[in-house]
C-alpha cells in the first residue's frame, strides 16, 4: 500500500475540492484553504432579494459526466432537473427564435446559401477529432474559409468580438471547436433538442453538500484563510504559510491561477514565472437582474450587434424553475473583458447605467420599474485564452520546488471553462501526480 501523506491543497473551488475528494478517497490527510468566506470558487452564490442563487450563470449537460458522477457521490443525483431550452438570436435591431433547423432556415440576416456554408461549417467543427490540427491556425481565418468573407464579419465576427474582445485576433480555431462539441453534447441524442440541467438549489446547495461530505470523511477546510508562502523545507517538504500561520505539508497543490501560483512561490526560478505569468485571461463582469417579469423564451440570447455592452443575455429563469427565485425572472448579462479593462474599477451606478440601458432598448418592455434587484460580479483571472500552439506552450503541473504542484483551469486544453472540464483537469492532473508522488 502506498504510503499516506498529508495534502495542503490551496484554493476551495470545484477543482481544489475535487482534488481533495480523491486524495481523502486514498486515505492522505488534506487540507484545504480557501480565502473567500464560501467555498466554491467561481461557482460560488450571492443573495439577491432575498433569494440564494448563483454569482455567474452555470449549467449542467446531460453529457456532463464529470460533474454527474460528483453529484452522485455526494448524495445530489436526484435532485437534478433537465429542461428543453430554446435559444435566440438578437441581430439588426430583432430577436430571433433559433432553436430547430426550421427557424434557422428562416433566419432573415443571412441568404440561404450563407445558411448553407455557416451550417457546413458547425457540421465539420463537431465531426472532427484531432483537434491538436486547429491550434495553429488563427480561428477567424478558419471560419472564414469555411463560412466566407459574409458569414463570418456578419455572424462570427460580432461573437467572437463579444466574448474575446480584439483577443480574437490571437486565438487558435481550437476555440470555436472547443464551443461547438459543447453545443452540439447540449443537445439529446435522437430528439436534437436542447436539455440542459440545473441543481435545485443551485450551487449554493452543491457546494454546501460538497464542503459537508469532505468535512464527514475527515478534510480539513480553512475558509477566509489567504495562502501567502510556499517554501520548500530542508527535508523536501513544504512550509505553507497563511494569514493564519505556517503549516507543514508533505505535498501541495496550488489550484489558483497560473500568475497567482507563482507569485506565492518566490523560490520557482525567473523562467517557470516568465512562463507562467505569460499565460494570457480573460476576465468578466456579469450583471444580475432579477426581474418582476420574462424578457424572452430563450436560455440563451446571442447578440451580433455591436452596440450591447455585454456578450449575450442568459434569462436564467427560461431553465431554472421561477419557484427558484420566488417567482421573479433571473437575467445575467456577461461581458468577458481583459483584466486590466477599465469596467473594474467603474462605479455600482455606472455599470448600472450601462448595462440596464441596453437592456432597456433591446426589450422595450422592460423598464426600470421592473427591476427588483441589480447586482454586478467581477473577476479578473476567469479562463485562459487558447492562443496558438496553447497545448504545446502551457506550463506543466511540475514545478521546481519539489512537491509544489500547479494544478488549474488553464490546463483545460480540448475543452471550455466549464465546471466539468475542470473536474477533468483536476482528476487527470492528479493521476500524474500520483504516479510519482503517491
Amino acid at each position: 500500500m502506498a504510503e499516506k501523506k498529508t495534502w495542503g491543497i490551496v484554493g476551495g473551488g470545484v477543482l481544489g475540492m475535487t482534488l481533495a475528494l480523491r486524495l481523502v478517497q486514498a486515505g492522505h490527510k488534506v487540507t484545504i484553504y480557501e480565502a473567500a468566506e464560501k467555498v466554491g470558487g467561481l461557482t460560488s452564490s450571492w443573495k439577491m432579494d432575498g433569494i440564494v442563487w448563483d454569482k455567474y450563470y452555470h449549467v449542467i449537460l446531460m453529457s456532463d459526466l464529470n460533474t454527474r458522477k460528483i453529484l452522485q457521490e455526494i448524495g445530489l443525483k436526484n435532485d437534478m432537473q433537465w429542461v428543453e431550452t430554446k435559444t435566440g438570436f438578437y441581430s439588426g435591431g430583432k430577436l430571433y427564435s433559433m432553436s430547430n433547423l426550421i427557424e434557422f432556415f428562416k433566419f432573415p440576416p443571412i441568404n440561404l446559401i450563407d445558411k448553407f456554408r455557416l451550417g457546413l461549417t458547425i457540421f465539420v467543427a463537431s465531426k472532427i477529432k484531432n483537434w491538436q490540427r486547429l491550434e495553429n491556425i488563427y480561428v477567424a481565418e478558419w471560419l472564414t474559409k469555411w463560412s466566407g468573407k459574409r458569414v463570418f464579419e456578419k455572424i462570427w465576427l460580432p461573437l467572437l468580438k463579444a466574448k474575446l474582445g480584439e483577443n480574437y485576433k490571437n486565438t487558435s480555431a481550437a476555440f470555436i471547436w472547443t464551443t461547438i462539441q459543447r453545443m452540439y453534447a447540449a443537445r439529446k441524442s435522437g430528439l436534437k433538442k436542447e436539455m440542459f440541467g440545473y441543481m435545485a438549489g443551485g450551487y449554493e446547495k452543491i457546494n454546501q453538500q460538497f464542503e459537508q461530505h469532505l468535512l464527514v470523511l475527515g478534510v480539513t477546510i480553512h475558509r477566509n484563510t489567504k495562502v501567502t508562502a510556499i517554501k520548500k523545507t530542508a527535508d523536501e517538504k513544504i512550509e505553507l504559510g497563511s494569514e493564519k500561520g505556517t503549516q507543514i505539508f508533505d505535498t501541495v497543490i496550488s489550484t489558483l491561477s497560473s500568475q497567482a501560483s507563482v507569485a506565492i512561490a518566490g523560490e520557482l526560478t525567473a523562467q517557470e514565472k516568465q512562463k507562467h505569468n505569460a499565460i494570457k485571461y480573460l476576465g468578466v463582469i456579469c450583471p444580475s437582474v432579477l426581474l418582476k417579469k420574462a424578457i424572452s423564451p430563450y436560455y440563451v440570447t446571442n447578440i451580433t450587434d455591436g452596440w450591447p455592452p455585454f456578450t449575450g443575455v442568459i434569462e436564467m429563469t427560461a431553465l431554472i424553475d421561477k419557484k427558484e427565485v420566488n417567482g421573479k425572472h433571473l437575467v445575467y448579462l456577461p461581458k468577458y473583458v481583459n483584466p486590466d479593462d477599465g469596467l473594474f474599477d467603474k462605479d455600482d451606478a455606472g455599470l448600472r447605467k450601462m448595462f440596464c440601458d441596453a437592456l432597456f432598448k433591446m426589450y422595450p418592455q422592460i423598464t426600470e420599474e421592473d427591476i427588483v434587484f441589480w447586482g454586478a460580479s467581477k473577476a479578473r483571472v476567469v479562463f485562459a485564452l487558447p492562443t496558438i500552439n496553447y497545448s504545446k506552450s502551457i506550463p506543466g503541473i511540475d514545478t521546481s520546488i519539489p512537491n509544489y504542484y500547479i494544478v488549474n483551469s488553464a490546463q483545460i486544453i480540448n475543452g471550455t471553462l466549464n465546471v466539468n472540464d475542470t473536474i477533468q483537469v483536476a482528476e487527470n492532473k492528479l493521476k500524474e501526480i500520483l504516479q510519482t508522488n503517491g
